[in-house]
């Protein structure tokens, strides 16, 4: 099978991503005709329906634009895909208030997974505080969201089997204290910023739970579980960049054939396709599994618990596979390599940041 449907870019459209994407490093953030482009695109709305605007794309269709975007720059591809990703829980708000929010061409949420504030809960909504840090594409967010444990008359509610109760929220960006915070070696255009909310009055209806029991929206993608969803499109994106990556190295490697000699060259040249093809392999692996689980769903109201782990080992072992592939081939490309300037380092610096994201880091 086709593992992925590339973007529609021309020649000319690539060449005005990758500028832009070269200032939005400089600046520190995607710059507004970068975003205009997202925003006219709908990247942002990769898997909202059509009647929010959305693409509604599939999760096997949705990462095939992930890793094209990756491919083109990192700090792109982590934002659009951890923008789109936020913009999902459409599908978990209040059918209503989702409506009138994500009708916008400019919507865009974006947040923190950690469980690192606290709701009180009042009788006409929550009463919030928290601190929560790396909310990827802050200066552009329309949306900020956010995990609490909630609290009742001082004291912490418990579920049934006695574990805290934590839910989703979501705040408007006035409502938000960003903190200019994110200082990192790559991925520096994605802007991830901390942000603090204080006494803040929020309505029930911004409170949500990311289930698909307490869907609001009947596409399959609310019916599919979040975990795989999070797990293949980081993994995704790590491919898109170490695709770019050992394509540059290629080229590097073959511009310094008379410095370093034929041998070397050959050897060089061999190594790389050999971690090619071990990223080609497990990368066409991610993508039908996930679409076999995809599959799953749409016959069985499910994917299989088999396909879910399998998600989830290959996500993990292709990012390995990728890094491992970067450190190996970095050598071979020179000093010229080592400079913040060139086009390899800032995708090596990218790479190794988003290894740093804990959903991938670990074994489950």
């Amino acid at each position: 099978m086709n593992k992925k449907q590339p973007l529609a870019l021309s020649k000319d459209q690539l060449e005005l991503l990758r500028r832009l994407c070269k200032q939005a490093e400089q600046k520190s953030t995607l710059p507004n005709a970068l975003l205009k482009i997202v925003y006219q695109e709908k990247w942002f709305k990769l898997f909202l329906p059509k009647a929010y605007e959305g693409l509604g794309l599939s999760l096997p269709e949705a990462l095939g634009y992930e890793e094209d975007l990756a491919y083109i720059d990192g700090s792109l591809g982590w934002t659009v895909t951890l923008c789109a990703g936020a913009n999902l829980f459409a599908g978990y708000i209040h059918s209503r208030k989702a409506a009138s929010i994500f009708s916008s061409p400019k919507v865009c949420f974006g947040g923190s997974g950690a469980v690192s504030g606290v709701a009180q809960k009042t009788k006409d909504g929550y009463l919030v505080n928290g601190f929560w840090r790396y909310a990827t594409g802050a200066p552009h967010l329309t949306h900020f969201t956010a995990n609490c444990t909630i609290e009742e008359n001082g004291s912490p509610v418990l579920k049934d089997d006695g574990s805290p109760e934590i839910r989703s929220f979501f705040f408007n960006k006035r409502d938000v204290t960003i903190h200019e915070d994110w200082d990192t070696m790559g991925l520096i255009a994605t802007a991830g910023h901390s942000f603090s909310v204080k006494d803040l009055k929020v309505p029930f209806d911004q409170s949500f739970l990311i289930d698909a029991a307490h869907a609001s929206l009947s596409d399959p993608i609310y019916q599919y579980p979040f975990m795989p969803l999070a797990e293949s499109t980081i993994a995704v994106n790590t491919l898109g960049m170490t695709r770019h990556f050992t394509e540059l190295a290629q080229d590097i490697v073959a511009n310094r054939q008379s410095k370093i000699g034929a041998t070397a060259y050959e050897s060089a040249i061999e190594r790389i396709g050999a971690e090619q093809q071990k990223i080609n392999q497990l990368s066409a692996q991610l993508y039908q599994l996930v679409q076999t689980s995809w599959e799953e769903l749409l016959s069985k109201g499910q994917p299989s618990k088999k396909s879910i782990k399998k998600i989830a080992d290959t996500s993990r072992l292709l990012v390995n596979t990728c890094r491992t592939a970067v450190t190996t081939l970095y050598p071979y490309c020179g000093l010229a390599a080592t400079s913040s300037a060139s086009e390899i380092n800032r995708i090596f610096r990218d790479i190794f940041t988003a290894s740093q994201h804990g959903l991938l880091a670990f074994q489950r």
